[in-house]
């Protein structure tokens, strides 16, 4: 049986390729889209959700949802240093793409009343969508069957600063928010999984370019300045935390080895701020959320390729693809 869900998301690059699982993999009931200020202009990120829509073929089947366009407290900060615009400069005419009148945290209330235990969220970018909901309705954790979040480091290196990954340093009070809100939280975290198993080297890249169809040109163009940028850092590859977190929602046979953890997050360090302090169960703290430490890499690659590999036809055509 498919599984219900809803993806949030700050769409460039490797969260277009999360969009692409969840719209694609026969294992998701995709039921709507997010949307939430993070690796690029808001509004650029809303183009590139449209422009996923269209290339995976699935048209204007999954509502789009417009969220928070900055933090709760903070400035916004991007990641357009990395990503570029996120779509590796392709672009579409949008004339008639329109997203729903309905605000992303009233939608994300909604849905999971009306369907309680039953619709997950996977939550790729910036928490500030998911805690504004748990303000708006303070019942909305104990709705949701399931809360997969990409974010934060288990006592590891960040990608924005020495001590932060980007999706908690973008809106650390979110994020705190969220991890003591009573969600049954499962994280993908950056450091050291997705470093080390959630990356792309030359060959798979080879091999997906190889594909030669709409959406593995599609996944080439949108990787390509992420790829450049990853190179200059000393990741040999492209980095693909976003889509493996729905994946391992929707493939729980991916995931190897994962503990429970008791996860914080620090808003007021002056050189730790976004840090992700996984308390790995020696320090009295209850645990509140499940931590993936190992995934099948293997099966992970086959399963983007996979879904790379499928054709299908773009109402609308895509200038440079």
């Amino acid at each position: 049986m498919a599984v219900p869900l809803v993806i949030d998301t700050d769409t460039a690059q490797d969260d277009c390729v999360a969009l692409l699982v969840g719209l694609l993999d026969p294992a998701a009931d995709l039921r709507a889209i997010t949307m939430v200020a993070g690796n690029v202009g808001f509004d650029q990120q809303v183009r590139n959700a449209f422009m996923t829509l269209n290339v995976s073929g699935t048209g204007a089947g999954v509502p789009v949802y417009l969220g928070c366009r900055r933090p709760l407290v903070r400035p916004w900060v991007s990641a357009e240093d990395v990503h570029g615009d996120g779509s590796g400069g392709l672009a579409m005419d949008q004339g008639g793409l329109a997203p729903e009148a309905e605000h992303a945290v009233d939608a994300l209330v909604r849905m999971a009343a009306e369907s309680p235990g039953e619709l997950s969220v996977v939550a790729i970018g910036p928490l500030t969508n998911i805690a504004a909901a748990v303000v708006k309705d303070p019942g909305f954790a104990a709705n949701v069957k399931s809360l997969f979040i990409m974010g934060g480091s288990n006592n590891g290196r960040g990608n924005i600063t020495a001590a932060a990954e980007f999706n908690f340093y973008v809106d650390p009070e979110a994020a705190k928010a969220v991890f003591a809100a009573g969600f049954d939280i499962t994280v993908v975290p950056w450091d050291p999984l997705t470093l080390r198993q959630a990356v792309f080297g030359q060959e798979r890249l080879d091999e997906i370019a190889a594909l030669d169809t709409p959406l593995s040109r599609f996944f080439t163009r949108i990787c390509a300045a992420t790829l450049e940028f990853d190179r200059r850092v000393g990741i040999d590859g492209t980095t693909h935390p976003d889509s493996l977190t729905a994946a391992v929602l929707l493939h729980p046979e991916l995931v190897l080895r994962a503990s429970r953890y008791h996860v914080d997050v620090e808003t007021a360090g002056e050189l730790t701020r976004g840090y992700s302090a996984m308390s790995w169960g020696v320090h009295g703290l209850e645990p509140n959320a499940r931590v993936v430490e190992e995934i099948d890499a293997e099966a992970f690659y086959a399963l983007v390729r996979g879904v790379l590999a499928g054709e299908t036809a773009p109402e609308r055509e895509i200038t440079g693809l």
